[in-house]
């Protein structure tokens, strides 16, 4: 296996930035990176007010701020409340909206490249697919805070080469990762599996995505 399951009793890192960032060194995570114009703005807007509903059905107070209320929720919650939510956004994101940019091979690999570049040094690399407008990725790091120092390379350096390319300024990725630790076998089997039949679900062809299967 790429690397360890998520271990409740052991050390976790979380950050909170616009949402909570669980990390733990060792551990699985899935991480998903999505162009800035993937989701409609309006649509984003939606489903903070969805969450912030979701919460208050079950007997919650936000505040307006559903983020808050997250971390108090028990296991079985947090499992429905991402379960629902998460499909929302991987449903929107393979409807591939937005100019989708990594439609081309030349920019779909400069993504590629990048993820590959450190792997066995700064982390484990396993599956990933770039996709025309997001990114799925498993990968495992050797400390918590190496996870949320990757990502931001990540983004950083991939989007100066692809605003480089095209010609263009200003933000390319949404400004922060998706990302989420893998707690079983099945879940990190049913991700990989996940990440192999995006571009089908999408209804790419070939050379509309670039697919790396993690070999061990």
């Amino acid at each position: 296996m790429l690397g360890e399951l998520f271990d409740s009793q052991a050390g976790v890192l979380i950050e909170h930035r616009l949402r909570p960032h669980w990390s733990q060194a060792g551990a699985v995570v899935f991480v998903t990176l999505r162009t800035r114009d993937s989701i409609p703005q309006e649509v984003i807007q939606r489903w903070e007010c969805e969450k912030n509903d979701w919460m208050l059905r079950r007997g919650y107070t936000t505040s307006g701020d559903w983020s808050q209320v997250l971390p108090v929720l028990d296991e079985k919650e947090r499992r429905e409340f991402h379960k629902h939510f998460n499909r929302c956004r991987e449903d929107a994101l393979d409807t591939c909206r937005g100019r989708c940019l990594l439609r081309h091979p030349e920019l779909a690999t400069i993504v590629a490249d990048s993820l590959m570049h450190f792997d066995g040094r700064r982390y484990r690399m396993g599956d990933f697919v770039v996709m025309p407008n997001h990114v799925h990725l498993l990968a495992a790091f050797p400390t918590a805070e190496a996870m949320q120092t990757q990502l931001d390379s990540w983004t950083h350096y991939t989007a100066f080469r692809i605003q480089q390319h095209i010609g263009e300024k200003g933000r390319f990725w949404q400004q922060e990762p998706f990302d989420h630790l893998v707690r079983s076998l099945e879940q990190y089997e049913y991700l990989r599996d996940y990440i192999a039949g995006n571009p089908k679900k999408a209804k790419l062809n070939e050379g509309e995505f670039i697919y790396r299967s993690y070999k061990g």
